[in-house]
């Protein structure tokens, strides 16, 4: 009966012990950890490769350097959820790769005063122009303002040859410089002044992003419920899939969710989204969106890390992503191409009447099994997080009721006190944790549970008991259709 008061003790007179096996009441909750991955400047003071906990953005500009992708991507996420724990692990710049570049070159000569309203990874640079304003002025001073800007991903220059263009290079080489934009007048009513051309050549050419194998190796054996990656090569990709599956396999139970983000026209989006077939990664397209897709990807976990962690299967639809700009009017996408996008594995969002982005439906990046059927199974992330939240529940409940029990089959005669379970007794703590996830909305179809649900000693191994649980989660409600059959 008890744990740590000998039977052969002999010295009077009372000894009382603790035990908490009965303690902790209800369904557990997880304790979410978020991870960031993301390129750092050398001017940070944490090296690459190092999991650091991070809680307030001015860490993050120390940690990382201000103006570096993952101190951008960690202050838009904090805006979005404040109160999760947040971890980060840098990368260097591939030493092989290339810096994007881009060029802004303001022509003419302005014949009323205004302001050029330039727009860089979303972020509003106003530069003033006077009367009699040529291009070779407003370079110069177009230069100086976006440099002025300390933690915007690019740094600008005057070129030398051609005065009135500005040269605009990232700050870190990849292919993730390429999804900078950089665009004149985006909001309603913004116009050059008068006189005044600016025509803006996309930022393009960098090439090969960090390989994150020795930020995933970094990771360890740490539990990362939901985790951000910036980038959506093949190559990065596959290995944090890879890595993704083992941390879901029986073994190891650190399950997570990657949040990723594409940007591109509906076509290519549809094209990367049928080469990817994993439940692990959810990746929200951002179309033609001025803010860069690693801080769409930031965002979107962080909103999504608040609303799992309190209900697994709650539907994240509607839920709005601060911070994150959509793309113009005329740019997004229709219905029809929404729709085919979720059936491509390419989560979707939408925009309301105020300019909000919203998520319309956060799908995962899975669309068939191993055979090459199309398979709905692990369409939905609240499906995999619903899941996590069962195996921890369970795994807590049995640790919990039962850590150093002696197995019995069922009909066996002890004395009260005793710490032996058999397997009808884990079969109705197992249907008792059934009906307070049923309580949570998690599960239903109480019945089919219970007659469904096997439990027995092996008869290989007496020290081990094998559950069959089938339970029948809790779905979203995403569709209403009606027909209304008037009278007139």
């Amino acid at each position: 009966m008890f744990n740590e008061i000998p039977n052969n003790i002999k010295v009077p007179l009372t000894y009382i012990e603790f035990d908490n096996s009965r303690a902790v009441q209800g369904t557990p909750a997880i304790p979410y950890k978020l991870l960031v991955m993301g390129q750092r400047l050398a001017v940070g003071t944490v090296a690459a490769d190092v999991p650091i906990l991070v809680t307030s953005e001015a860490q993050a500009e120390k940690y990382f350097g201000r103006g570096s992708m993952l101190s951008a991507m960690i202050k838009a996420l904090k805006k979005a959820n404040r109160f999760v724990e947040l971890w980060a692990i840098a990368s260097d710049d591939n030493a092989g790769g290339v810096l994007a570049a881009g060029t802004v070159t303001p022509t003419g000569a302005a014949t009323a005063a205004g302001t050029i309203q330039l727009y860089i990874a979303g972020k509003k640079i106003s530069v003033a122009v006077a009367v009699g304003d040529d291009g070779d002025a407003i370079a110069i001073n177009m230069a100086a303002a976006i440099n002025a800007v300390t933690d915007l991903p690019v740094t600008a220059a005057v070129d030398g040859i051609t005065l009135n263009e500005v040269d605009v290079t990232a700050r870190h080489k990849g292919e993730v410089g390429n999804d900078i934009d950089m665009r004149v007048n985006y909001q309603i009513g913004e116009e050059l002044p008068a006189g005044i051309t600016c025509p803006v050549v996309a930022m393009s050419a960098g090439t090969t992003n960090p390989d994150i194998s020795t930020a995933i190796a970094a990771m360890g054996d740490e539990w990362y419920n939901v985790m951000v990656c910036p980038y959506t090569d093949a190559t990065n990709l596959t290995a944090l899939e890879t890595e993704m599956t083992t941390r879901w396999g029986p073994t190891k139970q650190i399950d997570g969710q990657v949040f990723t983000a594409f940007r591109g026209s509906v076509g290519v989006t549809q094209t990367f989204g049928d080469g990817r077939n994993s439940q692990h990664v959810s990746c929200m397209g951002t179309g033609i969106s001025p803010t860069p897709p690693y801080i769409w990807a930031a965002v979107n976990a962080g909103v999504a890390a608040m609303s799992l962690s309190i209900d697994p299967a709650r539907p994240l639809q509607t839920l709005f992503m601060p911070g994150v700009l959509p793309p113009a009017i005329t740019d997004r996408w229709t219905f029809e191409e929404r729709n085919l996008l979720l059936g491509d594995g390419v989560a979707t969002s939408i925009v309301d009447a105020g300019g909000r982005v919203l998520i319309e439906r956060q799908v995962t990046m899975y669309q068939e099994n191993a055979f090459g059927v199309p398979d709905p199974s692990y369409l939905d992330v609240n499906t995999g997080a619903t899941l996590s939240y069962l195996r921890y529940s369970t795994r807590a409940r049995i640790s919990l009721k039962f850590p150093r029990h002696k197995l019995a089959s069922d009909g066996t005669r002890f004395g009260p006190g005793q710490k032996v379970v058999t397997p009808s007794v884990i079969r109705g703590e197992l249907i008792a944790l059934f009906r307070e996830w049923e309580t949570a909305g998690l599960v239903e179809n109480f019945e089919q549970f219970k007659e469904d649900l096997v439990v027995e000693r092996d008869g290989n191994d007496a020290n081990r008991v094998n559950v069959l649980a089938p339970p029948d989660l809790m779905n979203q409600f995403r569709v209403f259709a009606a027909q209304l059959q008037f009278i007139v």
